[in-house]
């Protein structure tokens, strides 16, 4: 248990889009043995899928004071409005945590997020135990950073007449130089070989020698990921980055290359309607990611729903509560000049 005048320790889950950052949290929070978690979920947009799912994990620390959203843009941009005043309230919580999670929408930079922790009325309570990126290694072997990278990002990568200052490439270069520890996602999906070529390449992004742990469907032992000491904000200054600089003065990162809406249905006839529908509009250019929350026929439990690329997952999470409307609401996130009005007929059927 931690000592009244000790620093609270925080531990930063930063990755790109639909990485298994929530999972690894929920898997965190499901086997806290006695710890007093507090968590803060920055999504992307103006939804809070990501904190519906760890509420919904029906276990102690997954309570609606437990689980705090930042959902009014990415956290390394509204340091000073947001995350301070949600971190501030969580120190003041009596009993007192033991330790805090932040899990980072995947556009967001690590590094002014761990700058912030030097900012002295941060600094003297709490320290950064360690920031963890978490790699999709399915798409590691497929040469690139997430699972649906975009048509057009993909022909820009394959030809070298064109520039490649692909600016998804850098928020990944910029998460994975800030790491403390690298989580390989996705493991289960690749054979040995494959799991080698993923580590391998995340062996030369790495400037600096930094573990890789390989997870199969997030199931990791806490004690791997909690626990580092490695007070990142004391070394953060001298970690290069793309975005060095980006938020000096006020000025944020550019994030108008991405859009998220969401999508709102009547309830769906069956988990395979609903797959179908995603996939649909999966395969529509631009699209990166859908998830959110279905009603299927007069099912009692709601349906989570994930997807990246081809790759559609989904299971009942919770019983519907008494005083929600039975209903499915997805987000949609990708590039900007995605096609919504066809991303939203796709998901309507």
């Amino acid at each position: 248990m931690m000592q009244a005048t000790s620093r609270i320790p925080c531990t930063i889950v930063t990755g790109f889009l639909g990485s298994g950052k929530t999972t690894i949290i929920r898997n965190l929070l499901e086997n806290a043995k006695g710890r007093r978690f507090a968590v803060i979920v920055n999504e992307f947009g103006d939804v809070g899928i990501d904190g519906e799912i760890l509420r919904g994990c029906g276990v102690e620390n997954c309570s609606e004071e437990d689980v705090v959203e930042l959902a009014n843009g990415c956290i390394c941009c509204t340091v000073a409005d947001d995350f301070q005043p949600a971190l501030d309230a969580i120190l003041k919580r009596e009993p007192a945590v033991d330790h805090i999670l932040i899990e980072t929408s995947g556009l967001a930079l690590p590094k002014p997020l761990v700058q912030a922790f030097n900012w002295p009325a941060i600094r003297s309570r709490v320290t950064v135990d360690g920031v963890i990126t978490v790699a999709d290694g399915a798409a590691l072997v497929s040469g690139e950073v997430a699972s649906d990278m975009d048509a057009l990002s993909a022909q820009r990568l394959a030809d070298e007449s064109v520039d490649h200052d692909d600016p998804i490439e850098e928020v990944f270069d910029d998460q994975i130089a800030c790491a403390d520890l690298v989580i390989l996602s996705k493991t289960d999906l690749l054979s040995e070989d494959d799991r080698q070529k993923a580590e391998d390449r995340l062996q030369g992004e790495l400037s600096r020698p930094v573990r890789i742990v390989p997870s199969r469907n997030g199931q990791l032992d806490p004690a791997i990921l909690l626990g580092l000491d490695a007070a990142t904000e004391d070394g953060i200054e001298a970690i290069r980055t793309h975005h060095d600089g980006a938020h000096a003065d006020g000025v944020a990162h550019d994030h108008d290359e991405f859009e998220s809406f969401v999508v709102e249905l009547p309830p769906v006839a069956s988990p395979e309607d609903l797959t179908a529908r995603v996939e649909a509009a999966c395969a529509i250019p631009d699209v990166l990611r859908v998830k959110g929350f279905a009603a299927i026929g007069d099912k009692p439990m709601r349906l989570l729903v994930q997807a990246v690329g081809s790759r559609v997952q989904s299971h009942y999470d919770r019983p519907w509560k008494t005083d929600e409307t039975r209903g499915t609401r997805l987000v949609v996130i990708g590039l900007h000049d995605l096609d919504a009005e066809a991303v939203r007929a796709a998901l309507a059927g």
